[in-house]
């Protein structure tokens, strides 16, 4: 192909992408329909980013989807009465074209794939969302609930609860929430209510709660009722401290991202959200890593059965760590997290049982802390009873990737030069890099990357919608 025609195909490209954007939009905020391309969300996607998510197609099943050709489904999509789910245009796009020659069939098949969707009454009322603590996954919760904004959306998040109230906070909180050394500049307008004591992000009113105890805050004050409480603090973990948060008037349900003690259910998005139950007041939403590491190790399980194994995490260092050498009250993590590699513990191994039982006992575990700022990896060594080998091993898990009811916690990737930093922003639970599986025989090593703050905010959010009832299918099922 010529110069000038490599310029004109990128031109119809992105003129393509340019003509999708608003019908994407719209489809968000008037109906709630989120539309992804193999799970690359297009939500508040540039032009750019809705052209490479069509190239990365051919990495997933070795077929082109060009834009000319995924249009027409977007098109037909805003003509439909579909409501609350997500669809990847992606799957459908790709399935029809290789049962249909031209697009005469387009309306009638996307009718026939999304039927649930179109029959689905919107019943659920929005709930509220009060955020307290607003540290690195508060404020990245917080990113996620904001870009979900519109008539349609179920989630609205009201309030932020902190401690303090200095003179010059409620600005310095919304500099974090529109800076992030890590995941770049928030995308919109975040402005503050010095008056009201509130910030508005992208027309979302947020108001901004002093306290310094879960049961002082009255949250009707703030019109705010039957809310659910996401605590991050991680201060709280057991059913004493996160029930204070039920005393406050407002208060309904408790959601803690962290691993909690007792008898509270860590939950898993994707692997065990159906041991939620209406009545459970309070959740946990596990670890960082125990989220990361759940999904695959369910897919392994089901098929070739674990007999037991090892994981190793290789962890970004936290706010926990110290930036010089200082004192802490556990092992090691009192010396210099950017100098330093540090073996610490992760009871994250031991948590996967909870979230599946099957794997109790299992399964042992550890951690070394790298100076890295985020995303981290699990190095999964397994024992098996069924046989298997790399090809084998590497071809189920992306078929779990793409076709599996766990495709939104696990992502794979087969680039030779892939590192840690372009994990940055995953939405995905764990990603697969095939290149480094290792299987023979009985045993199988398995490197999984995770971002182990936006990632796991992602599953977070999806515990969220699964306490609160708020169905979002996923469309279509396979």
């Amino acid at each position: 192909m010529s110069a000038d025609k490599h310029l004109q195909s990128w031109q119809e490209r992105f003129e393509m992408a340019e003509a999708m954007q608003p019908l994407l939009g719209k489809l968000y905020r008037n109906q709630g329909v989120e539309v992804v391309v193999y799970g690359k969300p297009l939500l508040n996607a540039s032009t750019i980013e809705i052209i490479k998510s069509h190239r990365l197609v051919r990495r997933h099943v070795g077929e082109k989807l060009r834009l000319r050709e995924s249009f027409p489904f977007v098109e037909a999509l805003s003509k439909l009465a579909v409501k609350q789910c997500k669809v990847d245009i992606g799957k459908l796009a790709v399935n029809y074209w290789r049962e249909y020659a031209d697009a005469s069939q387009i309306e009638a098949y996307m009718s026939r794939e999304l039927a649930d969707a179109i029959s689905h009454e919107d019943t659920e009322e929005a709930r509220d969302v009060v955020l307290y603590g607003f540290g690195r996954i508060g404020r990245l919760l917080a990113r996620l609930l904001i870009e979900r904004t519109g008539v349609s959306n179920k989630l609205r998040l009201r309030a932020i609860v902190l401690r303090g109230g200095r003179k010059g906070d409620l600005e310095k909180r919304a500099s974090l929430l529109r800076r992030d050394s890590v995941h770049g500049p928030f995308n919109g307008s975040v402005e503050v209510d010095e008056e009201n004591n509130a910030i508005i992000a992208n027309g979302t009113y947020i108001q901004v709660i002093y306290a310094n105890s879960p049961d002082e805050v009255d949250y009707t004050k703030f019109g705010i009722s039957n809310a659910l409480v996401v605590d991050n603090t991680g201060i709280w973990k057991d059913e004493d401290g996160l029930g204070l948060h039920l005393k406050s008037p407002g208060a309904s349900k408790v959601l803690l991202t962290a691993p909690a003690k007792g008898a509270i259910k860590n939950v898993v998005y994707g692997v065990n959200e159906s041991d939620i139950l209406d009545e459970d007041k309070i959740v946990s939403a596990a670890s960082c890593t125990t989220n990361a590491i759940t999904p695959i190790l369910k897919a392994v399980n089901d098929k070739y059965v674990i007999v037991n194994g090892h994981v190793e995490t290789i962890h970004s260092y936290t706010n926990d760590q110290n930036l010089i050498d200082n004192y802490h009250k556990a092992d090691r993590r009192g010396r210099s997290a950017p100098l330093n590699m540090v073996i610490t513990e992760t009871g994250a191994a031991k948590a996967v049982s909870k979230a599946l039982p099957v794997l109790e006992g299992k399964l042992t575990g550890n951690a070394i802390r790298v100076p890295t700022p985020n995303v981290s990896m699990a190095i999964i060594s397994l024992n098996l009873e069924g046989e298997t080998n790399k090809h084998e091993m590497n071809e189920y898990l992306k078929d779990m990737a793409l076709q599996s009811d766990l495709q939104n916690q696990i992502d794979y990737t087969d680039s030779t030069e892939i590192v840690s930093s372009d994990l940055v922003g995953s939405r995905y639970a764990g990603v697969l890099d095939s290149q480094a599986t290792i299987a023979e025989g009985n045993r199988t090593i398995l490197y999984v990357w995770y971002d182990n703050e936006f990632g796991y905010s992602c599953q977070v959010v999806g515990v969220m919608q699964k306490m609160l009832n708020l169905n979002y299918q996923s469309l279509p099922v396979a």
